[in-house]
């Protein structure tokens, strides 16, 4: 099977198979020829290592003439002086985000609502913090409370066991403490 890896957005021959290679994860099976249009050695390089027979095709480089660029040369300026200003100020959030400490920046729309994000995502993860931590306390504090009880009971049982005995009553050495209760409760009154 030949598989055909293009960007082009028209002009398909519907004899043929087409992949777009900016979403290339894997080779497909059973594929023996490929053709790659334009520079994707991913693409290359994984069918070559599986065997299919690889066929580039290069592709012209456009440029990009902007028209009337001549009459708005300040206004491009102007617009590359933002564009740096606004890059300029999401480095210093990505900075201060690695380095643990970050400042609201003073200008750049991007940069602010990158802040804002990763502020919001503090104040969730600080608030998730606290009600995990909450609920540690209560577990410890359940964890308290169960031993206490199993303390208590563990008096109570031996209490009841040797009641039992005195009776000469027999009973299972691993018996709950209702059926110790039941059993004493039948003891005839003396």
């Amino acid at each position: 099977m030949e598989l055909i890896y293009s960007t082009q957005m028209s002009g398909f021959d519907p004899e043929k198979r087409y992949r777009n290679p900016e979403h290339f994860e894997r080779p497909e099976a059973g594929v023996t020829e490929v053709v790659v249009v334009g520079e994707w050695p991913n693409v290359v390089e994984a069918y070559e290592h599986v065997g299919a027979e690889v066929t580039l095709i290069e592709v012209e480089s456009r440029q990009a003439l902007v028209v009337g660029a001549a009459d708005n040369a300040t206004e491009l300026q102007a617009l590359i002086g933002k564009l740096q200003v606004e890059s300029d100020m999401v480095r210093a959030v990505i900075v201060g985000l690695e380095a643990g400490e970050i400042e609201k920046p003073e200008a750049g729309e991007l940069a602010i609502r990158l802040y804002d994000a990763l502020e919001h995502i503090r104040t969730e993860v600080d608030e998730l913090a606290d009600r995990r931590n909450a609920l540690a306390v209560e577990n410890d504090n359940l964890r308290s409370e169960l031993e206490a009880l199993k303390v208590g009971d563990g008096k109570e049982i031996e209490g009841l066991k040797a009641r039992l005995d005195s009776a000469q009553v027999t009973y299972r050495a691993n018996a709950s403490k209702e059926s110790l209760e039941k059993l004493v409760a039948d003891l005839p009154e003396a």
